[in-house]
């Protein structure tokens, strides 16, 4: 008979199946699960496990350091008999680590004082004592840190969820090995990016052979593309003067997170436009909507642009002539150098991020107008999107600004080379494309970029979130320089959007059309 399950026979694994975590694993306060062994006893209390991986390690002794990939832990013939049967997967070793907890310090010391003070007074008690401390001192040294074998099943309660959903991530850890776990730790690798919400990502248990450990938390999802394909193992010995440090891979699991597909208000642009008809206004006459002049009638104008008013008036046709609209070609050029990643407060979107969007909307909004629309950044990776129009290229957008690892709600690591960047983009700008500059305007560098465009001959309009506050003299100081930046800029002709942070982007859009109409 199995331990784990009186009345299954000996080598049968249950059925995952029929294994239910919600049934098997109660609510704890703290919003997390109770750590269940498969036999649904309850093991070590998941909240044990929110000590740091490294904390209790007062020191680090590496004898034991090894590096490099080893041996994958199987499964056993138990997750892993049935190919299409749900269970934990083996898992691969990227790293281990062997150290002293340094736990039993404190009680060495005092063996050794009651040995010192028992000779010194000649007491048999405190001899006594320290003879049994030395006792227990050889029992925690004797025994090493287990080397545990594993294998992981992590779920996600959804694959594609949109942004500022939560996502229910449950991982069970199976002990497919032939000893005992006495004190096993799990932390889950969570994608940076990611904030969990709900529950510790982490679990510390006792595993028997063939058991299971379950723990879930839940994440609040972001724009991107994340995966979860490793742990943090740690395992100890029985007297946890030894512990056992595990980088391990696990099989992949994956979000992707699409921003859904909206746009603002009608986005004003600039006289710039290309040769193919559209919606934005020339000083040229031609086919369109709005009135430019009268002329005498030719021979041939069509009856439709006759100014019938006129001819009532003093018998004399005229024909009516309206402003040429033509297509716009349009660059949204993101500034996403590390400078730019400024934030209001402790919560809330950084300025990035606001940007993301607003662009985004933009796209969109000038897709649907009929301009053709193209992505770039000043970025450490090379972010471009042709200008284009239709459906395909409104995915292709969306899919680039949802999962573009430029994009990522981090700061880059790498260095932006703006002159680099600035050169590749001028080869790539149409000559008559306009320019949606998206930028916090953080530094006189992102002034730089919009000038240098403008100078290059393309209409810019810069586009940018305040990320500024007024709390403190310093925040207020840099509110009036990025105010100054955007004034100079205005000096130069560049349309500026400034856009405040409880402003919805519509409102600055239409504030800044009245202004420039004015």
């Amino acid at each position: 008979m199995s331990e784990d399950e009186p009345g299954r026979p000996d080598g049968e694994r249950p059925d995952p199946e029929d294994w239910d975590p919600e049934r098997a694993a109660p609510e704890r306060p703290d919003g997390g699960r109770a750590v269940m062994d498969e036999a649904g006893e309850p093991s070590v209390d998941a909240g044990d496990g929110t000590e740091s991986p490294s904390a209790g390690a007062g020191g680090r002794d590496g004898a034991g350091a090894e590096t490099g990939t080893a041996a994958a832990a199987t499964a056993g013939g138990a997750a892993g008999a049935d190919a299409e049967t749900p269970g934990p997967s083996a898992v691969s070793v990227r790293s281990s680590r062997v150290r002293s907890t340094n736990h039993w310090v404190g009680f060495a010391a005092l063996v050794f004082c009651s040995a010192g003070l028992g000779a010194l007074v000649r007491s048999r008690p405190l001899m006594l004592a320290a003879v049994a401390g030395v006792g227990y001192l050889a029992y925690a040294n004797t025994t090493e840190a287990p080397e545990p074998a594993l294998a992981v099943e992590r779920r996600l309660s959804e694959d594609e969820p949109e942004p500022g959903d939560r996502v229910e991530v449950t991982v069970v850890v199976e002990n497919v090995g032939e000893a005992v776990l006495p004190d096993l730790r799990v932390v889950e690798q969570v994608p940076e990016a990611l904030a969990v919400t709900d529950g510790p990502a982490r679990a510390a248990t006792a595993l028997r052979p063939g058991s299971r450990m379950t723990f879930s938390y839940e994440v609040l999802a972001r724009r991107g593309a994340y995966r979860f394909e490793g742990l943090t193992v740690l395992a100890r010995n029985a007297s946890g003067s030894r512990e056992r440090e595990l980088d391990v891979e696990t099989e992949r699991a994956a979000i992707t997170c699409l921003a859904p597909v909206d746009a603002t208000d009608t986005v004003p642009l600039r006289g710039l436009t290309s040769p193919y008809t559209g919606r934005v206004p020339t000083d040229s006459s031609g086919e369109g909507t709005e009135f430019a002049s009268l002329r005498e009638y030719q021979h041939g104008d069509p009856l439709s642009r006759i100014d019938w008013n006129t001819y009532a008036r003093d018998r004399t046709l005229t024909t009516m002539e309206f402003r040429e609209e033509r297509m716009a070609t349009v660059v949204v050029v993101l500034d996403l150098r590390p400078e730019a990643y400024l934030q209001t407060g402790d919560d809330g979107p950084h300025a990035v991020d606001r940007g993301i969007d607003a662009a985004r909307r933009v796209f969109n909004s000038l897709l649907d107008t009929g301009d053709r629309v193209g992505i770039a950044a000043f970025s450490a990776e090379s972010v471009w999107l042709s200008p284009g129009s239709g459906p395909t290229h409104r995915a292709r957008a969306r899919e680039l600004l949802s999962t573009h690892p430029a994009l990522s709600p981090l700061p880059p690591d790498g260095r932006v080379y703006v002159r680099l960047r600035l050169r590749r983009l001028s080869q790539r700008l149409d000559d008559d494309a306009q320019v949606v500059f998206v930028s916090p305007m953080p530094d006189d560098t992102s002034a730089v970029i919009a000038r240098s465009l403008h100078a290059r001959g393309h209409a810019v309009t810069v586009l940018s979130p305040d990320p500024t506050a007024s709390d403190t003299p310093g925040r207020r100081l840099a509110a009036v320089d990025r105010s100054n930046r955007l004034n100079d800029l205005r000096g130069s002709d560049v349309r500026v959007v400034d856009w405040g942070g409880d402003e919805r982007l519509a409102e600055a859009l239409e504030r800044a059309r009245r202004r420039w109409s004015g």
